[in-house]
């Protein structure tokens, strides 16, 4: 949970006035987001539930493109099965976190020139305000369920201090790779109860449910880029059917605009939510 408000707040860095000049281009994008989340649970279900044998609503559920944690709340209020839920989503992730990056560094011509933030002498007390306010809104969104609480509300909180200029905080670039080694243990954790027979069982089909949300998510990006002026790997990562915090981190890493990331990442969690029980 630490991790994920430095997360929130190293993101909260890059809200500025600046960024609501754009902001009703998002509305397009949001759209596309819609159009996406619908094919893919369509299609997707419709292979999981005619090759691989899976109950239609744990199809569904499998499908989703993303939000673990919410959907694996509604599979269980559905009475669906957890166990091959779960798998599906974490195979995917595995897959999203280890190949995108590559793909990422292998075909974005980024500057490879190394750059040095210089931090002029900052505040601590604007710090602790930052924390505080961000900790008030968790509490908050948490309360209302808003998805994503731990970064929703920390990107709510250090956006709004910073626009106000009531409190603005830095922090080094060097925390990332603490957050990384942190997350990634934490994706890998979450197979400590799942024997071979079973993530074998599901590996094929998750693989060819993982690709066909990416080709999805790839076409999706393509048509957003008709009608917004955006880097391609920075709309890819907005379309990739990933976890929201591993996508974050990966958008931050190779500086991709991750507000625009993360705020469509939390409009797909919220999509789902409403989207999947109907």
């Amino acid at each position: 949970s630490i991790i994920l408000v430095l997360l929130g707040l190293y993101i909260g860095n890059y809200i500025d006035k600046n960024l609501f000049s754009q902001m009703h281009q998002w509305i397009w994008t949001s759209l596309i987001m819609l159009g996406y989340i619908i094919l893919s649970v369509l299609l997707v279900s419709k292979y999981l539930e005619k090759f691989s044998g899976y109950e239609k609503k744990t199809s569904i559920f499998s499908a989703a493109p993303g939000a673990l944690g919410p959907l694996l709340i509604l599979a269980e209020d559905e009475k669906s099965d957890l166990s091959q839920v779960a798998t599906s989503h974490l195979i995917r992730l595995i897959i999203i976190i280890t190949v995108f990056p590559f793909i990422v560094d292998s075909f974005y011509d980024q500057n490879k020139i190394e750059k040095i933030d210089v931090i002029l002498e900052q505040n601590i007390y604007d710090l602790l305000i930052l924390i505080a306010s961000s900790l008030f809104i968790i509490y908050i969104f948490d309360k209302i369920k808003v998805p994503a609480a731990l970064l929703a509300g920390t990107l709510v909180a250090s956006g709004l201090l910073q626009i106000t200029e009531v409190a603005s905080y830095k922090l080094s670039p060097g925390i990332i790779d603490f957050c990384l080694l942190i997350l990634g243990s934490s994706v890998g954790c979450r197979f400590a109860n799942k024997t071979f027979v079973e993530i074998g069982k599901n590996a094929l089909h998750s693989f060819v449910a993982t690709f066909f949300l990416v080709v999805l998510g790839v076409l999706a990006a393509y048509v957003a880029s008709l009608v917004i002026d955006k880097n391609f790997f920075t709309l890819l990562l907005s379309y990739c059917p990933g976890g929201i915090y591993e996508v974050a981190v990966i958008a931050i890493f190779f500086d991709l605009d991750p507000e625009f990331v993360s705020f469509h990442h939390i409009i797909r969690l919220l999509m789902i939510l409403f989207i999947v029980p109907l």
